[in-house]
Order: C-alpha cells, then structure tokens, then sequence
C-alpha cells in the first residue's frame, strides 16, 4: 500500500485538465501505470485513487451485503460517477464536468495526497476548511488518536 504525503495547488485549464505534479508523479507505485480512478468524496471533494489500490477498496464495498438497504444506498452513492481515467502524455489528468461540478471546482484546485488517495478540492473551498480548525485540535487529537494502538482498551469503553 502506498502513503502519500503533500498539498499541491494546481490549475484547471479550459477543457478540464490538471497537470499532475512531478512530487506525486514520483510517489505513485509503477503497478498502478499511471492509472486512476477519480470518484466522489466525502464534504464535497474529488478523490482520485491509483487504480491498484481502488481495486483493493472496490473488493471491500462489494463485500457488503446487498441484500441491506442502507448498503445498496451506499454501495450506488459510492461508485456514482466514479471514472477511470489515466495520464495523457505530458502528465495531465482530464476531469469529467460532471464530477468538477459536484465539487464546485473553478479554475484552481488543492490536491491533498495523504494514505492511498489524492483528495481533489476547490481551493476556496479548502481554505475554507482549513479555516474551521476545531478550537482545540490537541483535545480531537487525543479523542481521535487517544487509544491508537491499544485494542484492549478500545473494546473495554
């Protein structure tokens, strides 16, 4: 599994295409040839996985059980627009206007590459979330991040 790293801001040319910059170009695995699959995300972003690893996540939400409602909502909204698309030859990625539509992008983008994905963001919109810090994010941290590591602990509360 990889594990990207990195902000990167990016333009929107006319027809949809973003660069892919060099820094995630060189953090990218070669078993996934320059393949992705771009896909809806949660709070209104784009998330853009290699196509190795969507498959590994497509194994895992096509093991729940279809026969629950709220799975098969979840399963329809999950791969709705979810696109395969790869580099062309100079490095860019084209963005289909449906998707760049449901994430209000204009003309500038933020990628966040954090684990296995590359989150696609307007950049107004991200700034703008990165403006709602939590007041205390040292009080989410040791929520969130608390009991990292300690199973036994977690099942106990």
């Amino acid at each position: 599994m990889i594990s990207f790293i990195g902000e990167f801001e990016c333009k929107i040319d006319a027809k949809g295409r973003v660069m892919m910059p060099s820094g995630l170009r060189k953090q990218l695995d070669p078993a996934a040839q320059e393949r992705f699959v771009l896909n809806r995300g949660f709070e209104k972003c784009l998330v853009l996985y290699p196509k190795n690893e969507w498959e590994g996540i497509s194994a895992e939400v096509n093991k729940l059980n279809q026969y629950v409602k709220k799975n098969r909502e979840f399963i329809r909204y999950f791969y709705r627009g979810a696109s395969e698309m790869g580099l062309d030859g100079t490095g860019r990625l084209l963005l289909p206007k449906r998707m760049l539509e449901y994430a209000s992008v204009e003309k500038e983008v933020v990628l966040f590459a954090y684990s296995n994905r590359i989150e696609v963001w307007d950049k107004s919109t991200y700034e703008g979330l990165l403006t709602d810090e939590p007041d205390d994010f040292a009080t989410l941290a040791e929520e969130v991040m608390g009991n990292a590591g300690n199973k036994e602990e977690d099942e106990l509360s």
